[in-house]
């Protein structure tokens, strides 16, 4: 192969690019337009298995290309919406009949689909004339997930349907209400009664309290994805080995039904004592030690022999789950044998349909099923949490967190491995925060296996996530639209965007959510295209707005008005990516990325910066009567508390629909849960929920805390119709 650093921008690799949604140009977050180099187009292509090094491979992947194409009897997947007509088209010989059939979800069959016009010239496909027609889906489809088979002659070929909601409505439970929700780092939030660490039951417990005592509709966690059982656990919850399946670190040992005819409770309830009094005196979450010692307990409780309704519901988890389960709990197997990195296991394991791999399940079954049994027990714990969060009066219950991609070296990387691109990692290019762009390590999808596949994996993500919840956060939905690629060894700013089906991504989460009775929230902040809020709002789903991001675009520095916020949105005063709005409010975040060399200009200048624009937004509050003349300047801790309320407040002067309160801003924390930027520099993903002073904060006392009770009422007033 040519190096691809001397291949220049042709019109052959920018058709090649364009074909597969390659972008070869895009604005940056200054407006400026950027041309991507020849050598990131050839890396992406190269990725999605297409050479581009030289002119000859360029020509050999067109014409591959259009012979893909015309040899294509159907579309690989046909996605629609309910309430439109659809058109397709339809590959056979030059002059045959073509007869096609709908087979749909429940069983049924339509036929009698129209045909339109379509004049183009047949293509000679090695000497044979391939026609093309177009067909439309009905209008009246109802959603769901059908298939369109072709008969010609005696061959059947068929191709999924999807059938999306045009848009999707809120809940019913929701209507045309507002409601207000706890955004909480699960981990962070102990109990007297965990394991060291936040767990399933303490989510329960926040959901009943802040539902019971405060009116609130929703509880927003952070994503629950499963981490590699072995040390050391991957702290951040947004770079987990799988999405599609949960983290048993969360399980309550005590809430497992066998746990009760267990004759060895005494032993782990000591256990469990020794583990809360070490993270009674550790300053940091010790993730490592938590799941070793509740593990050793969840492997006495397995022992303990299932009556028999519990394995009939365990067998039909097994049936349900099938084989997306079985390559997670093999994973999980052979990486407490070989190593977290699949990438350096025997080459015999390294993809899951090895014949070496089936052997391997077979010969350490007991170990394989005990991965298997755990997701079982995540699976009760989270149905009984959204039960009793809607027992409790939620309008919607938990809004779980999907995090964008995983671990290149983890079971879905492993298990996924021929849908997702190889040799580049997902990112994002240079912005306003984050001038030297970001690398997050995550192998993307691949768009066109994805439709190949019927969009099968996606699917079965986003069903998984939805199905204890009533409502999800898509973390950087924009990647569902495009996604920043970056070639392997490359910088951040050397990536380009490669484009998705947003109309079958996106139509496939509405569906999901629509049968899940579920709302969504797309995380969509930074570098957007205009057009990408209006689709996402015609669509149903809910944005993101952060206050401290709300300014006019006029070079004024004044904050957005609260009337001018967008209604179908979910919105808060901060992130887990800033600190807590007390910590924000002294500088916090810059002393910070100060100390740790983040800054591209000096703390003086950032600081100066921070003031002014907490000045513009403490004018703000008093100009609509949200703060006294004289508060907020003084910076004690009376100021800081009526500052904090006030912005509370501020929120229920937008129309959004959904409000966010973060649990640390509740308690008065004022440490950051993470940093970007870094890893181990700072203790990312590993600050105990803590109060003003940093000392830790059991849950048990959140119950009774003045300050976390004053704000809630807050978020209680804001949502309430005023009469």
């Amino acid at each position: 192969m040519a190096d691809a650093g001397d291949v220049e921008l042709s019109s052959s690799l920018i058709e090649l690019a364009h074909r597969y949604g390659v972008s070869t140009g895009y604005s940056d977050w200054t407006g400026r337009p950027v041309t991507v180099g020849a050598a990131t187009l050839v890396a992406v292509l190269d990725a999605l298995g297409v050479p581009a090094a030289t002119e000859p491979d360029r020509a050999a992947s067109i014409a591959a290309h259009d012979r893909a194409h015309w040899a294509r009897s159907l579309p690989p997947s046909i996605v629609g919406r309910a309430g439109a007509s659809t058109p397709f088209w339809v590959h056979v010989t030059h002059g045959d009949p073509v007869r096609l059939w709908l087979r749909l979800e429940d069983g049924s069959v339509r036929t009698g689909l129209r045909q339109l016009e379509n004049n183009r010239a047949p293509y000679d496909l090695d000497g044979r004339l391939v026609g093309e027609a177009t067909f439309e889906l009905p209008a009246d489809l109802p959603i769901g997930y059908h298939r369109l088979h072709l008969q010609v002659g005696s061959t059947d070929v068929d191709s999924p349907v999807i059938v999306a909601p045009s848009s999707l409505e809120p809940p019913a439970r929701l209507g045309a209400g507002r409601a207000w929700g706890l955004a909480t780092q699960l981990y962070s939030v102990r109990s007297r009664m965990s394991w060291g660490i936040g767990d399933l039951t303490d989510l329960t417990d926040l959901a009943v309290w802040s539902a019971a005592r405060h009116g609130a509709g929703f509880i927003l966690v952070n994503p629950l994805h499963a981490a590699a059982p072995t040390a050391p656990m991957e702290p951040s919850p947004y770079l987990p080995t799988s999405r599609r399946f949960v983290n048993p670190m969360y399980l309550r040992v005590e809430a497992v039904p066998e746990y009760a005819f267990l004759r060895q409770r005494g032993r782990v309830r000591k256990a469990q004592e020794q583990l809360q009094a070490h993270a009674d005196r550790s300053g940091q979450i010790a993730r490592d030690r938590a799941w070793k010692v509740k593990r050793a307990a969840l492997e006495s409780v397995y022992l303990v022999e299932f009556s028999a309704g519990r394995q009939i519901a365990y067998s039909a988890f097994l049936e349900r789950e099938g084989a997306d389960l079985d390559d997670f709990a093999v994973w999980c197997a052979l990486t407490e044998q070989y190593g977290a990195d699949w990438h350096t296991w025997p080459e015999e394991l390294q993809h899951p349909r090895g014949e070496a791999v089936a052997a391997f399940a077979a010969e350490h079954a007991a170990e394989v099923d005990f991965h298997r049994w755990l997701q079982f027990l995540v699976d009760e714990q989270l149905t009984a949490a959204q039960a009793a969060a809607l027992q409790a009066g939620m309008a919607l219950g938990i809004m779980h967190d999907l995090a964008v991609g995983v671990d290149p070296n983890g079971a879905d990387a492993w298990a996924l491995q021929d849908v997702l691109a190889l040799g580049v990692t997902a990112g994002a290019p240079p912005d306003e925060f984050n001038q030297l762009g970001q690398d997050w390590s995550q192998p993307p999808w691949r768009p066109d296996r994805l439709a190949e596949q019927a969009y099968e994996p996606f699917r079965a993500l986003v069903n998984a996530v939805l199905r204890h919840a009533g409502g999800v956060r898509i973390d950087h939905i924009i990647g569902l639209f495009r996604l920043w690629w970056i070639p392997k060894g490359a910088l951040p700013t050397e990536g380009t965007y490669v484009r998705y089906d947003h109309e079958a991504m996106i139509g496939i989460v509405a569906l999901e959510a629509h049968r899940a009775g579920a709302v969504v929230v797309g995380e969509d902040l930074g570098t957007v295209e205009p057009w990408v809020r209006d689709y996402l709002r015609d669509r149903g789903l809910y944005g993101t707005s952060i206050l401290w991001f709300e300014m006019q675009h006029d070079g004024s520095g004044r904050p957005l008005p609260a009337e001018r916020w967008r209604e179908h949105c979910l919105s808060a005063v901060t992130t887990h990516d800033l600190p807590p709005t007390a910590g924000y409010l002294a500088g916090e975040h810059v002393r910070l990325r100060d100390r740790l060399g983040l800054l591209t200009r000096s703390a003086e200048d950032e600081l100066a910066a921070d003031l002014a624009q907490q000045q513009a937004w403490l004018a703000e509050l008093r100009r609509v009567g949200l703060l006294a003349e004289d508060a907020g300047s003084a910076g004690s801790a009376e100021d800081v508390d009526e500052v904090v309320l006030a912005l509370h407040r501020y929120l229920g002067r937008t129309p959004s629909r959904l409000l966010a309160l973060s649990l640390a801003d509740a308690v008065g924390e004022v440490r950051a849960q993470n940093q970007p930027g870094t890893t181990d520099e700072y203790p990312n993903w590993r600050v105990p929920l803590g109060d003003p002073q940093g000392r830790p904060i059991l849950l048990d006392d959140v119950f009774t805390d003045p300050r976390a009770a004053a704000l809630c009422e807050v978020m209680r007033a804001a949502v309430t119709p005023r009469m």
